[in-house]
């Protein structure tokens, strides 16, 4: 019997996580199939302790001997553990937020990510606003959020279609100190303007009720994919203003590989969201991994270089992997967020978007120069 590791956070934002990312993957190898495969878990709180990542790592390949780990887990850290995978000769794969740019896209052979874009989502967005018409911007995020380099890509995709950031608004850390009111005379001196909006988990509900009650509702918002996180989202008041966005996922999607993964989650009661999605795409990523390290008899390069042309159809579109940075590149969309009956939120999907992989290598281009995240942890996890 094979044997996968897979490395799981905590939040207090999204108290299911770990749950959310062993189920996924979990229900994924059942339903297709592969009892032969045993699942050893370990805890990595928060993320951003590099040493118990790294001794939670080197216990599943030690101990429990698994043939490659899956870890919620950011560039950074992910870097800290390659030498690690080298010297095990063992496979990581990366379930990343995508939350963070990192100061290199190195392609060591021993590391794939498998992304939920969130900086090119915000990239996007950004632009779709100058599209929409809207050339002042005002990027309003949070303490915590805007810590990562998501902030870098908004802006720079804004900047880039011809808009200009005219203000930064940055919301204290927690509920007491959270206040959008100084976006009123931002909003009165600058017009034209669209909000760039960066937040997630519990921010987002009160970004909106403080949005709903302070700016004019012609007021557009741009989001990017965790804006559309759907179990906070159901209980958001609706902020009555337009509000759209990059989603990378949708319970609204409509593909046979999307009903199947809801259908499987809601099955053992539990709801589906983007982190048990990310980790039930991982097992086809795995299984393959698996597949190809036995036909070339455990030769990391060899395998790395079969996953470059390898391509799946997941519950949000078509996933494949993007060589000069072992990234995923999967489906993004347009998408709204439009008001229930009782006056909470929704995700409306409009379009998806055909040039993300163009996109995600215009991305990669961006200097970093003299541009650094302070934060470690895992996105979403603090």
């Amino acid at each position: 019997m094979q044997t996968i590791g897979i490395l799981l956070a905590r939040s207090t934002f999204y108290h299911t996580i770990g749950f959310d990312l062993y189920e996924g993957l979990r229900q994924r190898l059942k339903q297709l199939g592969r009892s032969d495969i045993k699942i050893v878990t370990e805890n990595i709180g928060f993320g951003a302790d590099k040493q118990q990542c790294y001794r939670s790592a080197e216990k599943l390949l030690l101990e429990e001997n698994v043939s490659l780990v899956i870890a919620y887990i950011g560039h950074r850290t992910a870097q800290l553990l390659r030498p690690l995978f080298l010297s095990a000769n063992k496979m990581l794969i990366v379930l990343d937020a995508g939350a963070n740019l990192p100061q290199e896209w190195s392609a060591s052979p021993n590391i794939f990510y498998h992304s939920l874009h969130n900086s090119l989502g915000a990239w996007l967005a950004a632009k779709q606003a100058v599209k929409d018409g809207y050339k002042n911007g005002g990027m309003v995020t949070g303490y915590y959020d805007g810590g990562y380099l998501q902030t870098f890509s908004i802006s720079k995709g804004f900047e880039g279609a011809g808009g200009k950031i005219c203000f930064n608004h940055a919301t204290g850390y927690k509920k007491e100190d959270f206040t959008m009111l100084p976006l009123k005379s931002f909003l009165k001196e600058f017009d034209n303007t669209a909000l760039l909006t960066l937040f997630s988990g519990d921010y987002m509900q009160w970004n909106f009720e403080e949005i709903r009650e302070t700016i004019n509702k012609n007021t557009p918002i741009y989001l990017s994919p965790f804006g559309f996180e759907e179990t906070m989202l159901e209980t958001a008041i609706h902020p009555n203003t337009k509000t759209k966005g990059v989603a990378a996922w949708a319970k609204s999607i409509k593909n046979d590989e999307n009903s199947l993964f809801i259908e499987t989650i809601e099955s053992i009661g539990r709801t589906p969201n983007l982190f048990s999605l990310l980790s039930w795409e991982s097992a086809q990523i795995a299984l393959k991994v698996l597949d190809l390290l036995n036909a070339n008899n455990n030769n990391i390069l060899l395998t790395a270089q079969d996953l470059y042309t390898f391509e799946f159809d997941s519950p949000r579109g078509k996933i494949k992997f993007h060589a000069e940075t072992n990234t995923s590149i999967g489906q993004l969309y347009n998408a709204e967020i439009i008001a229930s009956n009782d006056g909470k939120c929704q995700v409306r999907i409009d379009e998806a978007i055909i040039d993300t992989a163009e996109e995600f290598e215009t991305m990669t281009q961006l200097e970093l120069d003299n541009i650094s995240s302070a934060w470690h942890n895992s996105y979403t996890c603090i």
